[in-house]
């Protein structure tokens, strides 16, 4: 069985080989590394062995970890109700799941309180998948004006998806192609609070797809972990 350390350089590698197949540099794609249901000692194993971003699903696992874990970058990938925002506001960098102008407005407030500025993507769900969360791709154009608009503690920083579960990552290619062509689309946008840099895309099964259409963030766990319990 391979250890959380060496599952990590199998990634890090991987990742480089696919990003310069495709005619990328190495080094391109940031790993964020999803610890949901893991303890702090694997996370802090993860983290000896160079990782610099987690992700995390719920806000509650951060507020228990954040003290326990060595000194990381934290990242909110999981829906995020607007009644929880004021808990994480001070401990994240970035938020990938917005998909409405509430969630984003009590953001803003809660950043403004702070006197910080605040990272977002915006989530995308391509699929218009029932059971995920995010708004569809004809949505997105309008709540990043409204943002922009609105929210002046908000920094939009590019978008998040999540392709539907596939035994096959071809089958679900098309949707990470029509959120990186939204994306470019954005990308040439001049605004002072809107700076895309990360196209959140790819999980454990379906990263190389993700990385092969543009994804420049990718959301690993199991491969690195093993299964969740």
């Amino acid at each position: 069985m391979q250890t959380i350390g060496q599952n990590i350089r199998n990634i890090e590698k991987n990742k480089d080989a696919v990003a310069m197949k495709v005619g990328r540099k190495p080094g391109e794609v940031l790993l964020v590394v999803v610890t949901k249901t893991r303890n702090e000692e694997e996370i802090n194993r993860a983290i000896e062995n160079g990782i610099t971003d987690i992700g995390e699903n719920r806000v509650q696992e951060i507020l228990d970890k954040f003290d326990k874990v060595k000194p990381v970058r934290w990242h909110l990938i999981g829906h995020l109700q607007t009644n929880k925002v004021k808990y994480i506001i001070d401990k994240v960098s970035l938020i990938h799941s917005v998909d409405s102008l509430k969630l984003a407005n009590e953001i803003d407030k809660r950043a403004g309180q702070l006197g910080k500025e605040m990272d977002i993507l915006i989530q995308v769900n391509a699929a218009e998948e029932e059971s995920k969360f995010g708004i569809t791709v004809e949505e997105t154009g309008p709540l990043i004006k409204d943002i922009l608009n609105t929210c002046k503690y908000i920094r939009i920083k590019g978008l998040m998806s999540i392709a539907p579960f596939a035994e096959n990552p071809e089958d679900i290619r098309i949707y990470f192609r029509q959120v990186k062509k939204l994306y470019d689309d954005f990308s040439l946008i001049n605004h002072e609070r809107l700076d895309f840099q990360y196209l959140s895309m790819g999980m454990s099964h379906d990263y190389e797809v993700a990385i092969e259409e543009g994804s420049n963030l990718i959301r690993v766990g199991s491969a690195i972990f093993g299964p969740r319990s």
